[in-house]
């Protein structure tokens, strides 16, 4: 059954390198249908990968193949609840050592030019907490690339 939404994301040729990826790395992850092409288009020839359907921890994506038309940018982001640092860790690595690229403040690309923040619970509570704590956790995260628990609860502190 085909979900009434999914998010379509759009690539240039390697949607499916991508979803193998993005099944390995997550859990609740999985590469689904593989759909070739029935003709020639633009970028692509009959018979290459168009799309391949997928999830990424319990959200249902297609990846479209399109050609290099368009790129990625922080204006889409996947964000990852992370339970510690061990996990933290693992998907920022995972995604970081795979050809991706650090930003600020949980956030990192992976090779494919998709946009990932990496975000601890503990961020998100400290922040939601508001007030003074709130201000010292969020201070905290505003100078770190992947974020580092012990440091927003010791700013949480005070």
């Amino acid at each position: 059954m085909v979900a009434k939404n999914t998010i379509c994301l759009w690539f240039d040729r390697d949607a499916e390198a991508a979803a193998r990826f993005y099944a390995k790395t997550f859990p609740d992850s999985a590469v689904g249908a593989v759909h070739l092409a029935p003709g020639d288009y633009p970028d692509g020839r009959q018979g290459d990968v168009l799309t391949v359907e997928f999830v990424v921890a319990g959200v249902r994506c297609l990846g479209l193949n399109g050609g290099p038309a368009f790129r990625h940018n922080e204006s889409f982001s996947f964000q990852i609840a992370t339970d510690d640092q061990e996990e933290t860790d693992r998907y920022w690595n995972a995604i970081v050592g795979n050809g991706g690229q650090e930003s600020q403040c949980g956030w990192c690309k992976d090779r494919w030019g998709i946009s990932w923040q990496i975000t601890p619970r503990a961020l998100t509570d400290a922040i939601a907490a508001g007030g003074e704590k709130a201000k010292r956790a969020f201070a905290a995260m505003m100078d770190m690339k992947k974020i580092d628990i012990a440091a927003i609860e010791a700013a949480r502190r005070g």
